[in-house]
């Protein structure tokens, strides 16, 4: 199948500025233009491989990978380096224990201050109050 920009950043649920970001970030290539009369016309034709890595971008966002990181997998890809997408997956896995190990600890704060909230309905408020700097 053929997409022009606009129908491959529908198909991939992204803008079409999204998908120009990765073009400049070199994770999508840039396709020539075809037809047109020789002044700088024409479309950019876009296939069904650009779409399923556009969706491989997407989910691996989603899975909390950084562009840098997502360039790498698909480099490592076609190399079929498995220790190295182990490793950058556990290395993923490590950071996002930590991030639910902070974000425990912050709802456990914020639980407590919403207690002490409602214990009281002299002074200030314990949760604006903490957010005091």
């Amino acid at each position: 199948m053929q997409f022009t920009i606009g129908k491959l950043a529908q198909a991939g649920d992204v803008g079409v500025e999204t998908v120009r970001y990765y073009q400049r970030r070199g994770l999508l290539d840039t396709p020539a233009r075809s037809g047109g009369d020789g002044w700088g016309g024409g479309v950019r034709r876009y296939g069904d491989d650009d779409l399923r890595r556009l969706k491989f971008i997407r989910a691996a966002q989603a899975s909390g990978f950084t562009l840098d990181e997502i360039s790498e997998l698909l480099a490592l890809e076609a190399s079929d380096d498995r220790a190295r997408v182990r490793s950058l997956a556990r290395q993923r896995i490590d950071a996002l224990d930590a991030k639910i190990a902070q974000m425990t600890e912050t709802r456990a704060a914020l639980a407590r201050l919403a207690d002490q909230c409602a214990a009281s309905e002299k002074g200030p408020c314990p949760i604006l109050a903490a957010f005091e700097p």
